[in-house]
């Protein structure tokens, strides 16, 4: 068998085994160990045993299972939804009322959050009954939570941040910092969208009253101190080099720790059923972590990535043409798989080709994270409308009809990028590194 049937066989079986829905770590193994036996038999997995040490081995890696313990922490202690609540007294003032209380409060959760389905998911099962209690347009309902648990991925804490910058060698730290001032700017554009839909059409979204009283405002900000301090408190840390990812993380959850116990409602009860959801998530994750590794050990062995840089340099494309079918590539990819299971099964192939490129690591790492939040919305098969749709009683079509706009704006943030690395490289650049 020629090397270039080997690598059409290994990848139809793993399109194959995610089309069959295998579980992503699965799906990313069975190929990798199946190309392994075809490159050089039983003898080609005897550095098995140094991949598997060495997947493990990274300290950016212990952050993952702090931030995740941080987030179920926030949620079952009810810190979240006093956030929710308090955001949305202030924010619903704003034409588009609880539609731009769902932009914020994703931009919110995703400081604690690391993953877009677990952003939208955990706001939209907050918010929909509220929206469908008040004649919200549904479309526009359902659209603004699709679109808003993206931003789970760009604005740091985030997980598929942290798998990145360990692939790549990148520092998650700058990743993170990178992530801030386009998370915002996103965040900006789909609020202004909603106020301008609002007002040229006020049947989408009835008019909320704010906080009646100085009692009222008060109580309101009391609500979201606890989160405003947590996430200024880690961003902080990072930026001024006080702590790494993983400190920064350990210290987030000594924090909630004593916010919960303050404000919110902490027992034992809700910490050994945080640990209990954190040990299964975190080893989730770890598992395809490991599998990536496999994945990228049998690709190397082969000589697959620098088959593929020399396919692709030979092409002699642009770089805007690669963007654009890197766009292509991601867009299909977030119809089947959730965020990390994309980053680890291009990052290995692709990241070659960036540095033949000459993509910065850390501006390309903030634009494959929006390739992957705009194929998770990508009409009508992104894995985040089916997320809503699963939460509600409406047709997906409203869903895919609400979201599209969101998806535009997304190919206008990544416009700025381009024509501004900066958006994403001045906060890497001025902070204390550590």
């Amino acid at each position: 068998m020629t090397p270039e049937l080997q690598i059409i066989v290994v990848f139809s079986v793993f399109l194959a085994l995610l089309a069959a829905g295998m579980a992503v770590p699965f799906a990313i193994s069975v190929p990798a160990l199946l190309y392994l036996l075809l490159l050089g038999g039983t003898d080609a997995l005897k550095g098995l045993g140094l991949v598997s040490w060495g997947s493990m081995n990274s300290f950016s890696l212990t952050a993952i299972p702090l931030f995740i313990l941080m987030a179920e922490l926030m949620e079952r202690s009810g810190l979240s939804i006093r956030t929710y609540r308090g955001l949305a007294r202030l924010v619903c003032v704003i034409p588009g009322g609880l539609l731009q209380t769902n932009i914020a409060g994703c931009a919110l959760f995703s400081a604690i959050s690391g993953s877009s389905v677990a952003t939208a998911a955990a706001i939209g099962g907050v918010a929909l009954p509220q929206l469908e209690k008040r004649k919200y347009s549904p479309a526009l309902s359902a659209g603004s939570l699709a679109a808003g648990g993206t931003l789970g991925i760009l604005i740091p804490p985030s997980i598929a941040m942290i798998v990145y910058g360990t692939f790549t060698e990148t520092s998650v730290a700058k990743l993170f910092m990178a992530g801030v001032i386009p998370g915002l700017v996103l965040t900006g554009l789909f609020m202004a969208f909603i106020a301008i839909c609002a007002l040229v059409k006020p049947e989408v979204a009835p008019k909320e009253q704010g906080p009646q009283s100085l009692r009222e405002f008060a109580s309101a900000l009391s609500d979201l101190l606890p989160l405003t301090a947590l996430v200024i408190a880690i961003m902080g840390s990072l930026y001024l080099g006080f702590a790494t990812p993983t400190e920064a993380a350990a210290l987030g959850c000594v924090f909630v720790l004593v916010v919960a116990r303050v404000w919110g409602k902490l027992s034992w009860h809700v910490i050994r059923a945080s640990l209990r959801t954190t040990t299964l998530v975190s080893g989730n994750i770890m598992f395809i972590v490991f599998a990536a590794f496999i994945f990228s050990y049998a690709i190397s062995m082969g000589g697959v990535g620098e088959k593929l840089t020399t396919w692709l340099v030979d092409m002699k494309l642009t770089r805007t043409e690669f963007m654009f079918a890197m766009l292509i590539l991601f867009s299909l990819l977030g119809a089947f798989v959730e965020s990390l299971g994309i980053i680890v099964i291009t990052v290995p192939l692709l990241y070659p080709v960036l540095l033949q490129f000459g993509f910065d690591p850390v501006w390309f790492g903030i634009v494959l994270v929006l390739f992957i939040e705009m194929g998770q919305i990508t009409p009508p098969i992104g894995i985040n409308l089916f997320v809503i749709q699963g939460l509600w009683n409406g047709k997906l079509s409203d869903v895919v009809r609400g979201s599209i706009p969101f998806h535009l704006l997304m190919f206008v943030m990544l416009g700025l990028l381009v024509i501004w690395p900066e958006i994403a490289l001045w906060l890497p650049q001025n902070m204390t590194a550590k």
